[in-house]
């Protein structure tokens, strides 16, 4: 990371609520062929996720703990704040000297912007102000949010906007919180019925949704520079597992989410 800061684009992309189970079983059956180009090998990494429910992982993502691989570590982290005594900054980390991801790149001169889904991001009291207020400039409208069925294509038609009105030579940090698959999600299933609520279905049939429209969001983000992009779950959620349905519980499918980054240069 120390070599591609401010060499590249960042994006970020949460797919709030993304279960790894179902993204890994569509990415192999074919079902999200613009997400599964993109992952290296055409498969999402089994991560755990840093909380379980959106404002608690995005706390700690934006402090630089990205979902950590699933596997004994110590693993070494893409961003860290300085501290004393981290075992997970490594040599090529990008460490900053503020208290967090957001600030620690404006500080080295990039343009920080976040387009906001769920709730947590609504600037409509303080709560929902605070992850958006970390940024330079943040966008939230109601058609992004949780309940629209078409959120996802409003937040890429922003994203299209900011990119379009950035000056050439301003590095861009972009922030994307994808609510689709957030519930309520069983307007994305064909046939269902609000009566009869989400389900493991609708929610795969969100990702697919999201999928349509990913190519969009790949070619805005690297329209002026390559970019690396960071697309990963911020937690799970219960469809009926063990009882539970939801998340904010610590159950393995609302710990356990798919993670990738990669480089994109479709512009060039």
């Amino acid at each position: 990371m120390t070599e591609i800061v401010g060499n590249h684009d960042l994006l970020l992309v949460t797919l709030d609520t993304l279960r790894h189970d179902v993204a890994q079983e569509l990415a192999a059956a074919g079902r999200i062929p613009n997400l599964a180009r993109h992952l290296p090998g055409g498969t999402w990494e089994r991560r755990h996720a840093p909380g379980s429910f959106t404002y608690a992982s995005h706390q700690a993502m934006f402090a630089g703990f990205l979902p950590t691989p699933a596997a004994p570590g110590p693993h070494p982290r893409l961003f860290a704040a300085r501290f004393a005594g981290s075992e997970s900054t490594a040599t090529g980390t990008f460490v900053y000297d503020t208290p967090d991801l957001v600030s620690g790149l404006a500080a080295v001169g990039y343009r920080t912007v976040c387009v906001g889904g769920v709730g947590f991001f609504n600037k409509q009291g303080p709560l929902g102000s605070v992850l958006p207020g970390m940024f330079q400039e943040s966008h939230w409208e109601p058609e992004f949010g949780v309940a629209s069925p078409t959120s996802f294509e409003a937040q890429v038609a922003c994203v299209e906007k900011v990119v379009a009105d950035l000056p050439a030579d301003q590095p861009l940090f972009l922030f994307v919180n994808v609510a689709a698959l957030h519930q309520p999600n069983w307007f994305h299933l064909p046939g269902a019925t609000k009566e009869a609520g989400d389900t493991r279905e609708s929610h795969a049939a969100a990702l697919e949704y999201v999928d349509r429209h990913m190519g969009r969001l790949l070619a805005a983000a690297s329209a002026r520079r390559p970019c690396l992009a960071i697309v990963c779950s911020d937690h799970g959620t219960a469809y009926g597992e063990d009882g539970y349905t939801g998340h904010r519980i610590g159950h393995d499918v609302v710990w356990t989410v798919p993670y990738a980054h990669f480089f994109v240069d479709e512009a060039r």
